[in-house]
């Protein structure tokens, strides 16, 4: 294990160093949320890459490639189909609106408002996210290391939270760019291949595999339409995913280079699926199916390939984890304690203003909730539960208002309020009942939400119509300076 001890030690080394260097270009607010606004194609299509396949793309679609064959992809399938939607149909628009939040968005559409409700459930979601990144590192050092798995948590997170810290996304996105290379070779061209060969081959792997395996349905109908639910809309409106959005250098980068990365994440749920199939074939009495992706590593790879192997499965974890901190960092600084110092100001205006530094808060955010999510993450064990309850409460309580928001000019306030309680609520109520990784929670919530947007919003008065002017240019590409002169784009106008 020597060998295997050098790799993964020398690429945990190597992410921090790329992390401090990082440090360097993070001199402003938008340098240190959303990396200056500057990345170009490539850079773009592997951050965004990495960020939507992490610990429960790779831990947790092998995982279900181990219990339902093929059909296991669909979870890991339904992130890529929402990203190449949102690439195709949203992204531009986003790009140009150039905010640094969900919450700030709605604001700009619904008013002030709209954004705390939004921006405690968006808080809520990407810090849940962090979580499940975070739980997976046990998986991969337990393996490795052989270190309890407390241990495994805080080492694999305080270097997550270290280099998101120092440089914000730019080092998010420098890192990620390693992470997403080491993640294609060793999940894509190393583990793929070697676990399909010491199955015997995909005719051998069919002779061994029980019945239905080979089927692209056998996980059911109703948990694909709910994974489309769960996870294709939810791709369309996380925070951790705009964020980077907002990254991009225009808005035919962030089309071009997400449709890309979504093409990308299509490949990696086939590439999991089978390795959960193979690994199936050759260990088919595992005591868990969350082992089967450390127990492939550890068995059938050989020495120094090992090493790779869990290093990518750490990438995957790591950039995962990494984006969606900082999304919780942002949304707790600029949408929920933001509304804090505003109110402090009209007290004592000085004394706030003089001390705020935007950099300084957002970095001492990344922090605090960092340490939040591995204490968290000490305590729960289910990567796929956690990131369930995540999207849940994202996709029932935000998809319809912010959707809405783009594409029905109708839609106002009240009705963006109605959505979010009621939708929020409900699926609450239905994972306490039903149980959080039912279907009914995500089917409920999404119609009462859906229900009582369209109903309040139209037996109310419709959103002012120099408001509704403002936005639609925004959406246009106008200007940041020039939107922000203009008295109807502000939260009090608006």
């Amino acid at each position: 294990m020597a060998i295997d001890y050098t790799v993964m030690i020398g690429y945990l080394l190597g992410i921090v160093g790329v992390g401090w260097w990082g440090k360097r270009r993070a001199a402003s607010k938008s340098d240190f949320l959303v990396a200056g606004r500057r990345l170009g194609p490539m850079m773009y299509t592997g951050t965004m890459a990495a960020v939507v396949l992490g610990g429960a793309s790779t831990i947790g679609g092998v995982r279900l490639g181990y219990t339902y064959g093929l059909s296991g992809a669909w979870m890991v399938i339904a992130i890529g189909i929402g990203l190449l939607a949102l690439s195709i149909a949203f992204s531009a628009r986003i790009a140009r609106l150039r905010v640094y939040t969900v919450a700030e968005m709605l604001s700009l559409r619904y008013g002030d408002a709209a954004s705390i409700i939004s921006g405690v459930v968006m808080w809520v979601y990407t810090l849940m996210l962090a979580v499940t990144s975070t739980i997976a590192y046990a998986s991969v050092f337990d393996v490795l290391f052989d270190v309890p798995r407390w241990a495994a948590v805080v080492i694999g997170g305080s270097i997550v939270v270290g280099y998101s810290a120092l440089g914000g996304m730019w080092s998010i996105t420098l890192t990620d760019m390693v992470q997403f290379v080491v993640k294609s070779i060793g999940v894509l061209v190393l583990l793929l291949p070697i676990a399909v060969v010491k199955a015997g081959g995909f005719a051998e792997m069919a002779d061994k595999l029980p019945s239905g395996y080979l089927s692209p349905t056998s996980i059911g109908g109703e948990t694909i339409f709910t994974y489309v639910l769960i996870y294709t809309f939810g791709m369309l409106i996380g925070q951790d995913i705009w964020q980077r959005v907002f990254t991009a250098r225009s808005d035919k980068v962030a089309s071009y280079g997400g449709t890309v990365a979504g093409v990308y994440c299509l490949l990696y749920a086939a590439a999991g699926a089978v390795i959960g199939m193979a690994t199936k074939a050759i260990y088919p009495n595992l005591a868990s199916a969350d082992s089967a992706f450390a127990t492939i590593v550890k068995q059938a790879l050989p020495t120094g390939v090992r090493g790779l192997v869990l290093a990518a499965a750490l990438s995957a974890m790591m950039s995962t984890a990494s984006g969606a901190l900082i999304a919780s960092a942002t949304v707790a600084n600029n949408d929920i304690a933001a509304r804090l110092r505003t109110l402090m100001r009209r007290s004592a205006p000085k004394a706030v203003a003089d001390d705020h530094d935007e950099v300084r808060s957002n970095r001492l955010a990344i922090v605090i909730l960092g340490v939040v999510s591995i204490a968290i993450a000490c305590a729960l064990d289910d990567v796929i539960a956690a990131l369930t309850v995540a999207y849940n409460l994202l996709v029932g309580g935000l998809l319809v208002p912010i959707l809405g928001a783009l594409i029905w000019r109708r839609g106002n306030f009240r009705g963006a309020l109605a959505a979010m309680l009621g939708g929020g609520l409900t699926v609450i109520v239905m994972m306490v009942d039903k149980g959080v990784l039912a279907n009914e929670p995500i089917y409920y919530g999404l119609a009462v939400s859906l229900v009582a947007y369209v109903a309040v919003s139209l037996v109310t008065k419709p959103t002012d119509g120099s408001v509704l002017e403002s936005w639609h240019r925004r959406l246009a590409g106008e200007s940041q300076e020039a939107a922000a002169s203009d008295p109807a784009t502000t939260p009090a106008a608006v």
